[in-house]
């Protein structure tokens, strides 16, 4: 399994429109083959950072989602709200694990 772990500021005050643009790249992602999870949420401390977190089955659902119009609308739509930073890492994640110290 592949997680997607980004970050974006945005001028706070744009917050409504960022979940404008957010919300149909959500919606169709999470119905994506080979989607296992797929978040955005706006940090509690800093209303300015957005953070993302994707779950992908494996590459090739990965490269999939790339290649959609919704993927395509959404960066359009980002670059227009001009976030002052974005950063995007990819992981492959390891099997699941018990929790240490999680009773």
């Amino acid at each position: 399994m592949l997680v997607v772990l980004a970050e974006a500021r945005f001028d706070s005050a744009q917050a409504e429109q960022v979940r404008i643009v957010a919300r149909p790249m959500i919606e169709a992602s999470r119905r994506e083959p080979g989607c296992g999870g797929y978040d955005y949420a706006f940090d509690l401390l800093e209303p300015d950072l957005m953070r993302v977190r994707e779950l992908w089955e494996d590459e090739q659902a990965l490269k999939d989602h790339f290649a959609t119009p919704h993927m395509a609308a959404f960066l359009k739509g980002l670059r227009a709200l001009r976030p002052s930073t974005v950063t995007v890492k990819c992981y492959e994640l390891g099997p699941e694990r018990k929790m240490p110290h999680a009773g």
